[in-house]
């Protein structure tokens, strides 16, 4: 039972699985690449996000321009 778990787990991280037969299989890595490239380009708007929150004249430009919007 515990090397069924090792294995598993091992075959996982190298995006295989195993059938029911006992037949190793490789995931489908197209989509995981269009994954990976969504994750990095939500990191960089986080960042860019994180860059307008943090900025102090940035800041008070949005809070300026909030408070017009609500003046509205």
């Amino acid at each position: 039972m515990g090397y069924s778990m090792w294995k598993t787990k091992h075959l996982s991280k190298h995006g295989s699985y195993e059938d029911q037969e006992g037949k190793v299989h490789k995931l489908d890595t197209g989509r995981e690449a269009e994954l990976q490239r969504e994750v990095e380009e939500l990191r960089e708007r986080v960042k860019v996000l994180e860059r307008i929150a943090t900025d102090d004249r940035g800041s008070r430009l949005l809070s300026e321009e909030i408070d017009k919007l609500r003046d509205k």
